[in-house]
């Protein structure tokens, strides 16, 4: 399910495991550190992790489900990501059997050879599975970006507290909530602090990629994965054909890592993607050069809102996964991170049927008039103060290797 707010309760006061600076000492044979993440958001942060846990310990062994950018940081795969990615229920058919087989590959390593850790990065049904086999195994579990059963499926939380040997959080509110349900829990801070961050300037982003000085460039960010390209692109491109054609913009479609140019292709035809460039490789500088961006629910929402790009966040999946999770879901209103941390809606959010080129212009153009796109620029750069102090990775290989040593 995508992120979804909740009202926040009122929740008593809280111990939380304070994080740990002290740079350990290895002894013994080599830390063998097994590392799972099953998304692109997933690989960045895991990718950031295995750095920091290289550079406290050289030796110590990284393994585990990688994708790309952890694979660049030393991850040596027992899978890939790209072997497991998924949308929602419905669409989970054509990938089921194929992540059954990674999981099984993971238990019988698990139990032929424990490593010293298990980390597990978010990736909810599946790491949740994988945290009991651990568990039952003997092998420590630190979890780290945790699903957010806070908003829906509450009753995972104890489960997660019993399989997890220490917590890492990235909201301060999780921290308060797994502490209150008996968690050994740290709020180590949201490591896109680290990383949305633009490589230049907007002129320099321009110049770079070859437009004119003084292009307003509109971002189409349509997920990461081939059933989120499937499902919001055609929709997020009639939008941005309106929208260009009435506010003098470029549509600029900032690729996924996880994603090539034929995937796109593959959902929509070519004469659909004309006059539209797709860049790779510079994505937090296109959106912090754009006027606004269009972008599917998840963790670019908070990257987007982190360079103060206004926006409109959109969601949509097959008609049964939406029914069950609205089914799972309780005392929610948004499905935004930025408005969840907000406490209110800064940006529009559309779902399912809503998700169409009129209801999208409707929504987009406010934020293109001024004084409106300025104040919600400003409104969402301020949640940047709400999300703690940058280096979370640090603090998380400090943790992990504090637990195996």
């Amino acid at each position: 399910m995508p992120e979804i707010s909740k009202q926040r309760a009122a929740l008593p006061p809280c111990r939380v495991v304070p994080e740990s600076g002290v740079k350990p000492t290895p002894t013994g044979p080599p830390r063998r550190i097994m590392i799972v993440a099953g998304e692109a958001s997933g690989d960045l942060h895991g990718s950031d992790l295995a750095l920091q846990l290289r550079a406290r310990d050289p030796d110590c062994e990284l393994f585990g489900v990688a994708g790309p950018q952890m694979r660049a940081a030393g991850v040596r795969p027992i899978a890939n990501i790209e072997e497991i990615t998924g949308l929602g229920v419905a669409e989970l058919g054509s990938t089921f059997w194929r992540t059954f087989r990674v999981l099984l590959r993971l238990r019988t390593e698990l139990h032929r050879s424990p490593p010293s850790l298990v980390i597990l990065i978010d990736f909810a049904e599946f790491n949740l599975i994988l945290a009991g086999i651990a568990h039952r195994a003997g092998v420590p579990v630190l979890y780290y970006i945790l699903p957010q059963v806070w908003a829906w499926r509450r009753h995972r939380i104890r489960k997660l507290v019993r399989r997890s040997t220490r917590m890492a959080v990235v909201f301060p509110f999780e921290a308060e909530l797994y502490a209150q349900a008996g968690g050994k829990v740290s709020f180590v801070g949201h490591p896109l602090l680290d990383r949305a961050v633009p490589a230049q300037g907007r002129a320099e982003t321009l110049e770079r990629h070859g437009f004119a000085p003084g292009t307003r460039l509109l971002a189409i960010l349509p997920g990461s994965r081939r059933g989120e390209i499937r499902y919001l692109l055609r929709p997020l491109l009639e939008a941005a054909r309106t929208l260009c054609a009435d506010h003098n913009l470029v549509p600029v479609i900032p690729l996924a890592p996880t994603l090539r140019p034929a995937d796109l292709e593959a959902a929509i035809t070519r004469k659909e993607l004309e006059n539209v460039r797709i860049i790779a490789g510079d994505t937090y500088s296109i959106i912090a050069a754009s006027e606004l961006a269009l972008v599917t629910s998840g963790t670019a929402t908070l990257e987007t809102a982190l360079l103060g790009c206004p926006m409109v966040i959109v969601y949509r999946v097959s008609a049964i996964t939406y029914v069950l999770g609205r089914l799972l879901i309780r005392g929610v209103n948004h499905i935004g991170m930025p408005n969840l941390l907000a406490g209110r809606q800064l940006v529009p959010e559309l779902l399912q049927r809503q998700v169409n080129a009129t209801a999208l212009v409707r929504a987009a153009e406010p934020m293109l008039t001024e004084p409106r796109r300025t104040e919600v620029a400003e409104a969402l750069k301020s949640l940047r103060q709400l999300l703690g102090s940058p280096k979370a990775a640090d603090r998380v290989a400090a943790m992990a290797l504090e637990i195996c040593r």
